[in-house]
């Protein structure tokens, strides 16, 4: 199941990737999810305080709908960051 059908727009996600492609914003993504379970994963809480540092540091302002739609979608996606498929799969969504 893709993002856009939780409501995420394909221009949002053309816009983040862009960002991340910056080396500097890159390492500061990655080290904030670096050590995340999957059982952080699933919690609502920790998965929108994600998603609200991720946006500060990549300059994204998000109205209250479009976080709610991301912290959905990953949720929804049941991530495992230990799980090589689950990564491969993550990664073939957003190429």
């Amino acid at each position: 199941m893709g993002y856009q059908q939780f409501g995420i727009s394909p221009q949002l996600v053309d816009r983040i990737k862009l960002k991340m492609k910056n080396p500097a914003v890159k390492e500061r993504v990655k080290n904030m999810i670096n050590g995340i379970s999957k059982q952080e994963l699933q919690d609502t809480a920790v998965v929108r305080r994600l998603v609200r540092n991720a946006s500060a540091v990549l300059g994204e302002k998000l109205t209250s709908a479009q976080e709610e739609q991301i912290v959905k979608f990953v949720i929804a996606q049941k991530i495992d960051p230990n799980n090589t498929f689950h990564l491969i799969r993550l990664w073939g969504m957003f190429r």
